[in-house]
């Protein structure tokens, strides 16, 4: 079992940055892999980055690829979603999602993939 609580959401305007942090308690967290999704309203859940256990590999939607990057800290239990260029598209609640199960590949991309969320952050970007 992990519990994760994310930070860093806001107001923000166009062009302007966020990072975002999630922190995790429970079991060990380089045994997780984590993703970041978010969700606008009256749009389904997306997917928005996802990095392995040990860090260094890396997945990243089109829509933020180049403006976004997902880093972890396994000795702080801790990944980071920072944005960059933002863009009124990207305003949404904004969660981190765990699994220990699997190998770190394209399915980290799905949330069905996940067991464990946050509760999310808001991220508004005023044009």
């Amino acid at each position: 079992q992990v519990q994760l609580v994310e930070s860093g959401g806001g107001l923000v305007q166009a062009g302007g940055s966020l990072k975002l942090s999630c922190t995790a308690s429970g079991r060990t967290f380089s045994s997780y892999i984590m993703g970041w999704f978010r969700q606008a309203p009256g749009a389904e859940r997306e997917f928005v980055a996802s990095i392995r256990r040990s860090g260094g590999s890396t997945y990243y939607a089109d829509s933020v690829k180049g403006r976004s990057t997902i880093s972890r800290d396994n000795v702080k239990s801790t990944v980071y979603l920072q944005m960059s260029s933002l863009k009124p598209e990207d305003t949404a609640v904004y969660y981190c999602a765990a699994t220990p199960r699997g190998l770190f590949n394209i399915g980290t991309t799905l949330a069905t993939t996940y067991d464990y969320w946050g509760e999310g952050t808001q991220v508004t970007v005023s044009a």
